[in-house]
């Protein structure tokens, strides 16, 4: 069934009321329900319709897995600076060592941590966020800031460095839109350079760590940070990131072995997954698994730790474990509605109407900046980058090899555009992960965000366009 302009509706009056009532809950509510009353026609089918989505998310194994990590995730990080790792972490990075000795210095941490973690845009979302936050809190680097950079190396630094499941996956969605599939992978490498939104987005990302180039909402927030030491907008009413003030339990003394030993457990232990899964290739291995069982021993290693160092009794433990897990709920919620409204859009096919919109106006010329323009409006719509890039390869490159067009050049228009929505809707998985981490406000990091990704946005375009008719 084709419902034409009404399914634009859902995720267009999701985004337009998060942006305006500054509530991501609500707004995704709303959109389920819009979603689900046009693919229902009825109030009370509609209705139903909504409370089943929200219960289809947890047939998933992978959005299950990902749900529970972000609980995991936050136990970890509560009991870590309930036992005085953070506080000894510190100590040592900033104070006795003096390896991290200023704010940029803890930028540029970050954003080198998020290049090194590029095997998937959740995991790095989540290792990143997760251990540079305590160096970037002490250094007084706002929210709005640690999660722009959180962001900008996920995804992004994912498709240019796809040496991972993005790889098959990728190179499928070429081979799926004509390419031949012993050359896709050919291609694919081919589109690397020409995949001008990820690079300018990484590349900018690194100069803000060391040079005066902030602007906008941005701007403001980090001359709030260094007038005021406030990390957060005092203004937001919304606390998405589980911005808690936690006091080190007494009689815990500064540890900051309380902190790298359960980061470097959960760390070693994705990869070590990574490699049993992949069969001795971790490029090829099981990436949800991996992170579901990196947070498990990375949780059972931090209370190990508290118990051994008799910083709480078991029965304690227990107790501060599932109030760490709480910290997390209003991320889980909001990515439960997120992962609910995903297959709607689907379902209602708003890709393809929005693509054969935009695709009756072209020449051949101008197919990578529309096959951009197309991907970008897809992907902020949906949300989801995994989903806008094999809509857009089964339309964008056929048309690319029927016209003549650069294959490479056009599927890179198609990747960065595709991530341009996941680096900038407030319903994407990794928006809400880099927020759940560095303990940024949702809306506050996509207020900050937004006008940066049109930027780099706006360069690519006029960068297609040239190359459009060049190549």
């Amino acid at each position: 069934m084709q419902f034409g302009f009404w399914s634009v509706v859902p995720p267009l009056v999701t985004i337009l009321l998060a942006l305006a009532i500054k509530n991501v809950f609500v707004a995704l509510l709303v959109g389920i329900f819009l979603a689900n009353l046009i693919l229902a026609g009825g109030f009370f089918a509609g209705l139903n319709g909504t409370f089943y989505s929200i219960v289809k998310v947890f047939a998933s194994n992978s959005n299950t897995i990902v749900l529970l990590s972000i609980f995991l995730i936050g136990a970890v990080l509560y009991l870590i600076e309930r036992s005085g790792g953070i506080e000894g972490f510190i100590d040592i990075m900033v104070k006795k060592r003096g390896i991290i000795k200023s704010k940029k210095a803890s930028e540029f941490f970050t954003w080198l941590l998020g290049c090194i973690v590029f095997t998937s845009g959740s995991l790095s979302c989540m290792v990143t966020g997760s251990v540079a936050r305590p160096l970037n809190d002490s250094m007084k680097v706002s929210h709005e800031k640690a999660s722009f950079l959180v962001h900008s190396t996920s995804t992004p630094v994912c498709v240019l460095l796809p040496l991972s499941g993005w790889l098959g996956a990728m190179s499928g969605y070429l081979a799926s839109g004509g390419v031949p599939k012993d050359q896709a992978i050919t291609v694919l490498f081919q589109s690397i350079p020409l995949n001008f939104y990820c690079m300018i987005a990484v590349l900018f990302a690194l100069a803000s760590c060391f040079l005066p180039v902030d602007f906008g909402a941005m701007k403001q927030a980090e001359e709030r940070v260094d007038a005021t030491g406030e990390l957060d907008d005092p203004n937001s009413t919304v606390n998405d990131g589980g911005n808690v003030t936690v006091e080190v339990a007494s009689g815990a003394k500064p540890n900051a072995w309380n902190m790298v030993i359960p980061m470097v457990v959960m760390i070693v232990g994705i990869l070590g997954v990574l490699y049993v899964t992949g069969k001795g290739n971790p490029t090829k291995g099981a990436g949800m698994q991996a992170l579901l069982w990196g947070c498990m021993f990375s949780a059972a290693s931090i209370c190990l730790v508290c118990l051994v160092e008799k910083v709480f009794t078991l029965e304690k433990l227990t107790s501060e474990f599932i109030k760490g897990m709480s910290s997390m709920l209003s991320i889980v919620v909001v990515l439960t509605l997120a992962f609910a409204m995903g297959p709607l859009v689907k379902q209602l096919d708003t890709g393809h109407y929005l693509s054969s919109i935009f695709m009756n106006f072209l020449s051949p010329g101008l197919l990578p900046a529309l096959t951009f323009i197309m991907a970008m409006i897809l992907s902020f719509a949906t949300g989801t980058s995994m989903g806008t890039m094999p809509i857009m390869g089964l339309i964008a490159i056929p048309m690319a090899l029927q016209m003549g067009v650069s294959v490479p050049l056009t599927a890179g228009a198609m990747f960065g555009g595709a991530i341009f929505g996941d680096h900038s809707s407030p319903i994407s998985d990794t928006t809400i992960m880099s927020c759940a981490t560095t303990g940024c406000n949702i809306m506050d990091h996509v207020k900050t965000q937004l006008p940066y990704a049109i930027c780099f946005a706006v360069v690519s375009v006029a960068l297609y366009v040239v190359m459009g008719f060049i190549m």
